[in-house]
């Protein structure tokens, strides 16, 4: 589990001298902190889920997972370069939403004429320190430069592989509006971001951007955490809503009762971004299994599912393909619809959902 791993890197270089460095970001005080206590979510000094969360399964402890993490797995990471493609992003023109993923949970939309850019990391690590969770060669082709002004940046919750200091600092000149969870404005404050740039969000409180495009924050099934406190700020997925089009982002999630309830509040959903890949057995409640990635698509009521959270680092102990190996066969038995683009290429619904099996190569 990637937060052990850090944990004992931080440890090693120091404890709490270390821990304040600008990457580790900061968690809610003060007047910030009085308004997350009024949160229905906050509870005994931290967030909780919707239902009890363990962070390791049943006579799980993080021993095993310590061991685990020095036995061998066969092609734990690709054998060489993943291929991509380069779209020109300051360049879309579509009438339908538009996605280019970019490994693991960081994408562009474009939707109703807005730029949005969810969860990105190109520091190329998934990690507080540049010499661990490297990503994939061949996996980091776009650079800040190739993105166009952003109407808005998404992110979801405060998790180095979803919220990347050195990437969200440098993008910084380039937003004009921050959509995140309850909490996370912290660490963006700290960083150089202006309060006024930035909204967050409890679980189905919503936003309009304008007259016509809505934001809501809705549960996941998660957990946060920078440094050795955790919970202190909020996780959540998130509902875009245009007059022609839902789209779910779906951050990070175990499988529980929140997707269905989504699906029922909002649904269905042209599209829905969910996370597959980071699994184990040892943490089942946090992450969800590709067979549980396909069934949350299902309950959300979407006609089309975009699987992420893989494909750019190791965070786990799976095989790097097996994610999107086992989420195709059960989106077959399940007849869910699926979209599976190599990284950078464009997706277009109604128009291009790619489905070549390019991982295999």
């Amino acid at each position: 589990m990637i937060t052990l791993v850090l944990l004992l890197v931080t440890l090693s270089f120091g404890g709490y001298l270390f821990m304040q460095q600008p990457q580790f970001g900061k968690n809610p005080s003060g007047s910030h902190l009085d308004r997350i206590k009024q949160s229905p979510h906050y509870k005994n000094g931290a967030f909780q889920n919707q239902h009890l969360t363990p962070d390791l399964a049943e006579g799980i402890s993080y021993f095993d997972i310590l061991k685990a993490y020095f036995s061998k797995v066969s092609e734990k990471e690709p054998l060489k370069a993943l291929p991509s493609i380069k779209t020109d992003l300051k360049n879309i023109k579509s009438d339908q939403p538009v996605v280019v993923w970019f490994g693991h949970s960081s994408y562009f939309l474009r939707i109703d004429g807005k730029n949005i850019l969810v969860d990105p990391v190109f520091s190329g690590h998934a990690s507080p320190v540049s010499f661990f969770g490297a990503n994939y060669q061949g996996s980091n082709v776009y650079t800040l430069d190739d993105f166009p002004p952003l109407d808005l940046l998404i992110i979801t919750h405060d998790h180095y592989d979803h919220l990347d200091y050195e990437t969200v600092k440098n993008l910084q000149p380039k937003v004009k509006k921050v959509i995140t969870s309850l909490g996370v404005s912290s660490h963006l404050i700290r960083w150089g971001y202006i309060p006024s740039q930035i909204t967050e969000l409890d679980w189905w409180e919503s936003t309009d951007i304008d007259n016509t495009f809505k934001i809501t924050a809705a549960p996941a099934r998660h957990f946060s955490g920078r440094g050795f406190k955790r919970m202190q700020t909020l996780w959540a997925s998130f509902v875009i809503q245009t007059p022609q089009n839902k789209v779910y982002v779906g951050g990070d999630s175990g499988y529980d009762t929140h997707f269905k309830e989504i699906g029922e509040k909002f649904g269905p959903f042209d599209l829905a971004i969910l996370e597959c890949g980071q699994y184990h057995p040892y943490w089942k409640y946090i992450h969800m299994m590709p067979e549980e990635t396909v069934q949350a698509a299902v309950d959300l009521k979407a006609k089309v599912l975009l699987p992420v959270h893989w494909s750019k680092f190791t965070l786990a102990l799976h095989p790097w393909h097996e994610p999107i190996k086992r989420l195709v066969a059960k989106a077959h038995a399940l007849n869910q619809n699926i979209v599976t683009p190599m990284i950078g290429e464009k997706v277009e619904l109604e128009k291009n959902l790619p489905l070549k099996e390019w991982w295999v190569y």
